[in-house]
């Protein structure tokens, strides 16, 4: 939004009056581009929808990085910069997943997910615009293969190669190292999605995603309102889009990991939600509801309208491979219907995540 300020002229000069009210909207101008950047925030997302139908992508200028930090920045991630163009859609978008090798092997997860965009409505694009991400040198060998676009990310703090038990620490530095390219992400002034891989892929998510939230985050409950902040998050899908607001954001997430330790990054960002919504940041959240994005958390079974199902409350890798292989299956058998079904017959209906329930056991 501009706003244009005009002044009558006469004999050559402004009128005392229009000199009057420009001294006293200059103040107020100025407090407000200080305080808030939300007009730049509708412009980088004004375009989300329609992925693809947007404006092209402009740098933007985060956080004041000095000329060290950003050589700091390009050394630790190095050759981002320059593939992020590659895989962004034109409004600057940019769908990311992280995978180690066990996930990526033929057959596992991986597997499953890119042959969700392959089978979806409609958003086998997607796929182009997705950056893979590496935490070890066998994911990025698996992920070279099968995709165009794959970064090393390379975690040496902990073995994250293996189908890490949950809340190990080769699982906890495999979930945290996602943030800190994230954080770079938005920095180089891109939105991002980030996925989890396991999570299948079956309509355009973007169609319901805010445009005037920082994050819009997928949730284990939904309690039926996209605001309210007693919603229960899961981090395993959320949108971010790049301003200096996010870029903040995402480095208080990470450093409030210190806080709670030791804890998966989920569990750090329902602590600290309220305080990033409430503070000087004013954080806008927007919780995206369950019968759209499904998971086995709150598993709801319909298949008419569901744009992703995610193998979530689900512990180990063969069982999440197992129920997903069930739903590739019920997708492939619903979409391949010639003729829908009439209305009042019996309802298409994902097949019961069975063993996904059985490893929480009294959890």
């Amino acid at each position: 939004m501009a706003i244009a300020l005009k002044s009558k002229q006469r004999n050559g000069g402004v009128s005392h009056s229009a000199s009057f009210l420009l001294g006293a909207l200059l103040p107020t101008l100025l407090l407000l581009l200080l305080v808030s950047d939300r007009v730049g925030d509708r412009l980088v997302g004004i375009f989300i929808s329609s992925l693809g139908n947007g404006s092209a992508h402009q740098m933007i200028s985060h956080a004041n990085l000095s000329s060290a930090e950003k050589d700091m920045q390009e050394e630790r991630f190095p050759g981002l910069a320059e593939l992020l163009p590659k895989v962004a859609t034109d409004d600057g978008t940019v769908i990311v997943t992280s995978v180690n090798e066990a996930w990526a092997a033929p057959g596992s997860l991986l597997d499953l997910f890119r042959k969700s965009f392959k089978n979806g409505e409609g958003i086998a694009h997607l796929l182009n615009h997705t950056l893979i991400v590496a935490v070890d040198p066998g994911a990025m060998s698996h992920c070279e293969a099968a995709h165009p676009h794959c970064y090393l990310l390379e975690v040496t703090s902990a073995n994250v190669s293996s189908a890490n038990g949950f809340f190990t620490e080769s699982y906890l530095e495999l979930v945290w190292a996602k943030l800190s390219i994230q954080q770079r992400v938005l920095q180089l002034g891109y939105n991002y999605l980030f996925t989890d891989v396991d999570v299948m892929w079956l309509r355009n998510p973007f169609r319901h995603i805010s445009l005037y939230a920082d994050m819009a985050v997928s949730t284990d409950r939904f309690n039926g309102d996209a605001e309210a902040l007693t919603n229960a998050p899961n981090t395993g899908f959320y949108y971010v889009k790049s301003t200096n607001r996010t870029v903040e954001m995402l480095r208080r997430w990470r450093v409030a990991r210190s806080r709670f330790p030791p804890t998966h990054d989920q569990a750090v960002f329902n602590e600290i939600k309220a305080e990033l919504a409430a503070g000087e940041l004013h954080s806008k959240f927007m919780f995206l509801d369950t019968a759209l994005f499904d998971g086995f958390c709150q598993f709801h079974g319909k298949m008419d309208t569901v744009c992703t199902m995610h193998a979530n409350c689900c512990i180990g890798l063969e069982n999440k491979v197992h129920d997903l292989r069930n739903m590739a299956a019920d997708w492939k058998n619903y979409t391949s219907q010639v003729i829908p079904l009439e209305k009042g017959s019996h309802e298409s209906r994902w097949s019961f995540p069975a063993k996904c329930e059985a490893s929480m056991g009294h959890r």
